[in-house]
């Protein structure tokens, strides 16, 4: 079995598809659909910078779901490849769930785009610059890491926000405690923690007011009904219903993103071909969950061709 799996907030980077939008008039398309949807020049962001502001959530999120998708209607125009044959079911990490929910057609192109750009924004709203951090702790299990963010809350929020594999945990909250967690790290027998360059506290509950809009979002452009199953973020479970995504998706802004479980449960599902599409974040992460597995990476060109000629 094999599952399409795409990126979350940090694979960006300045010239992301680029040498696609050169390559291929099918990726030109899907950054043009996405500048009309969001009114404005994304792509030229995407392909100059500066980084800064590409950096910026509300551009970030639609930048990394614009990427992939790029990368996916190449492989299906050009590779001549359909997601609904050569692939079982379909993930994505944190923002990358609206991304493989584009890919199996519940969400239009220019939807996910504008929901993507209002999640960034609601998201960098919610608490104010400074207020807020996260950082990675490295070397860590779900179990220490939470031990970790209770001790070092003070009453203050410290929330496990990503497990992302057995070694890695993300926390997210207030900037005093998540400083207090890093500092501690050690004592919990964890061998490091990092602060990580983002602009907001994601996936915790201080989140709330972005939930609120993502929910009023959603009311309005709710998913459709999927080609494929998606693994949800928030309970590590396949999701068929379109209605449920749509309160996990609301659920997701302030909950823990659940990737080793859903990696976990993808492989006991029968999943043994990873395919990432748009990035090279996740098939580390899923090298260190599962064994006896294949991971794929598809960014450039020479990836598509190869993946086309492979499956």
């Amino acid at each position: 079995m094999r599952a399409f799996i795409f990126p979350g907030q940090g694979s960006q980077k300045v010239g992301m598809g680029a040498d696609l939008a050169d390559a291929s008039a099918a990726a030109r398309e899907v950054f043009q659909e996405v500048d009309e949807a969001l009114g404005q020049g994304l792509s030229k962001i995407m392909r100059d910078g500066p980084e800064e502001t590409l950096t910026l959530t509300e551009n970030a999120q639609p930048a990394i779901m614009a990427n992939a998708i790029a990368v996916l209607r190449v492989l299906e125009k050009e590779g001549g490849l359909a997601i609904a044959d050569k692939a079982d079911c379909v993930a994505g990490h944190s923002l990358g769930e609206y991304t493989a929910l584009s890919a199996v057609q519940a969400f239009s192109l220019a939807d996910t785009a504008r929901l993507l750009k209002l999640r960034g924004l609601a998201m960098q709203a919610a608490v104010p610059v400074g207020q807020g951090a996260m950082c990675a702790l490295l070397g860590a299990d779900i179990d220490k890491a939470t031990a970790l963010a209770e001790a070092a809350a003070e009453g203050e929020v410290c929330e496990v926000a990503n497990d992302n594999d057995p070694g890695q945990v993300v926390l997210s909250g207030h900037r005093a405690a998540i400083e207090r967690a890093v500092a501690l790290a050690k004592e919990h027998g964890i061998k490091r923690g990092v602060l990580l360059p983002v602009s907001a506290p994601f996936h915790c509950s201080l989140m709330q007011s972005a939930a609120e809009a993502m929910e009023e979002a959603l009311g309005r452009t709710s998913p459709q009904p999927f080609l494929l199953p998606l693994y949800a973020n928030v309970t590590a479970a396949a999701v068929t219903d379109p209605l449920e995504e749509r309160r996990l998706l609301v659920e997701q802004v302030t909950g823990r993103v659940r990737w080793r479980e859903s990696v976990l449960a993808m492989k006991a599902a029968g999943v043994d071909h990873f395919v990432e599409l748009g990035g090279k974040v996740l098939g580390p992460m899923i090298g260190r969950t599962v064994e006896d597995v294949t991971v794929t990476s598809v960014v450039t060109m020479a990836d598509i061709e190869a993946l086309a000629k492979s499956i």
